[in-house]
């Protein structure tokens, strides 16, 4: 018997991507097909699944712990924000326009289409569909229409469970408000209750779940506990760090409007001897080992907000004093001399300096590379894996001393660019620091030798785990047992 059921959250971040994730990995450990989906979804973080699409970062992560492949199917509708009021949307792991939000409003009749059509495979494939909503259902003014939360489970007829985050304080205000705002037949939808990070005396917390479930005539199926050290990549959220005291190497990244794929840095955020830090509006950039510029979204755009700020100016001054540099696919395209955006892909159509510090131009085509990647850096012994999601392509002298070697149709073929004093790296593989070779040899050609070996790959899989045996003890025995019985 087929069986879909819905996570909704109360808010933005309340825990609708880990306990997605964590029922994908128990029913996978309980020998089910069971396979993640999200109608729609808005991040600038994304990932390059398996037939060659574009799909939200967060559903690559629950396609491991479901131990599937990304597919496209998993999220129809990806839309990226290009400016406050603008975004690109990806349809089926494709981009096929930009449009303004009001302009969107109406398209998602449109955009229903293509996500009922992708469900309707996934249904063919898999015994159990764990849907994952966006933001909460209880947002008035997106229930025309709406395609993320109960216009989907309404349409597709589904269960619905509503979590909330507790840590945030407010957590039964969050609750019994959010299914007061919902009609009669999408209250009846909501199956029960999961409270998401919560830590202290559950003992004290009893009356309150009582007063809930009294309230409400919904039941707690869960109490899921603050789990502390798992690494669960960030649909966008960037995450601070602590200052570290045994760090041996200083790392900055420029925290760009429009940064994109910032999970590229988890390794070096995760590291315990580097000490990592983000640098925001109105910042000075520190005394660093390495200095990185992330992707964008709008890469003009970001790159006038970095001059705005002054970043030009300190990241010559940075360089003058021997510190590295990276470049990663828009940062990577900021590093040369200009690029070019004659059709208006990003913003509006035109041409913008770069940093000229590479000797390159890049010109924004229509057409996006989406690929998987592997191969090696530039000493061709380093093994490197990733992804490039990109519409520019470079060209100059600075390529014809390449950053690293890829994989292709005739063997290794050499991308990005490391200048002739060894200082500055450029490169359009997003994930360049997720191998653990690559890892070592990048800390090293920074100054840190010997460096500790970290595989972030295996510590996801460790932190899916972990949630999923905390939650599988969190949420009540014959809640778990509908999914298979």
């Amino acid at each position: 018997m087929k069986k879909t059921f819905m996570v909704q959250g109360t808010t933005s971040d309340a825990g609708k991507t880990t306990l997605v994730a964590a029922l994908c990995r128990i029913l996978k450990n309980r020998g089910i097909s069971v396979v993640p989906f999200k109608p729609q979804n808005m991040a600038l973080n994304s990932a390059v699944t398996i037939d060659g699409g574009e799909i939200g970062r967060a559903q690559a992560l629950q396609a491991q712990a479901a131990g599937v492949q990304p597919h496209t199917d998993m999220n129809p509708i990806l839309i990226k924000p290009t400016s406050d009021t603008r975004a690109q949307i990806i349809v089926q792991g494709r981009a096929v326009t930009d449009m303004d939000a009001a302009v969107y409003h109406d398209y998602k009749t449109q955009a229903m289409g293509y996500v009922l059509d992708s469900y309707a495979r996934l249904q063919q494939q898999y015994d159990v569909i764990l849907v994952e909503g966006a933001g909460s259902p209880a947002e008035i003014n997106l229930r025309e229409r709406d395609i993320a939360n109960m216009g989907f489970a309404e349409a597709v007829d589904c269960p619905v469970i509503l979590i909330a985050d507790i840590d945030r304080g407010g957590v039964f205000a969050h609750l019994v408000g959010t299914l007061e705002l919902l009609s009669a037949s999408e209250r009846k939808r909501v199956v029960g209750f999961v409270i998401n990070r919560f830590r202290g005396d559950m003992g004290l917390l009893q009356s309150g779940l009582d007063w809930l479930e009294q309230k409400t005539g919904k039941p707690v199926l869960g109490v899921i506990p603050y789990l502390h050290g798992l690494y669960l990549d960030a649909e966008d959220a960037l995450t601070a760090n602590a200052p570290k005291a045994h760090a041996q190497c200083r790392v900055a990244v420029l925290a760009l409007p429009r940064i994109s794929n910032h999970t590229d840095f988890d390794p070096l955020r995760l590291h315990p001897h580097v000490d990592f830090q983000w640098v925001g509006p109105n910042q000075i950039i520190p005394s660093c080992d390495l200095l990185i510029i992330p992707g964008s979204k709008n890469t003009r755009a970001d790159l006038q907000f970095l001059r705005a700020q002054g970043w030009d100016k300190q990241i010559h001054k940075h360089l003058r004093y021997g510190g590295k540099l990276i470049g990663i696919c828009g940062g990577f395209q900021m590093l040369g001399q200009m690029i070019h955006d004659p059709q208006g892909l990003e913003s509006a159509p035109g041409s913008s300096p770069g940093l000229g510090i590479l000797a390159l131009e890049t010109r924004l085509e229509p057409h996006k590379i989406l690929q998987q990647r592997t191969g090696f850096l530039w000493n061709k012994h380093s093994q490197l894996q990733g992804y490039e999601i990109h519409c520019g392509i470079s060209t100059g002298a600075a390529l014809q001393s390449p950053a690293c070697y890829l994989q292709g149709d005739n063997g290794l073929e050499p991308e990005g660019a490391i200048n002739a004093d060894g200082l500055v790296l450029g490169t359009y593989l997003h994930g360049v620091f997720d191998h653990p070779e690559a890892l070592a040899e990048l800390l090293a050609w920074v100054g840190l030798a010997n460096a500790q070996s970290i595989d972030i790959n295996q510590q996801r899989e460790i932190s899916i785990e972990q949630l999923a045996q905390a939650t599988e003890l969190a949420l009540l025995p014959e809640f778990l047992q509908q999914f298979s019985g």
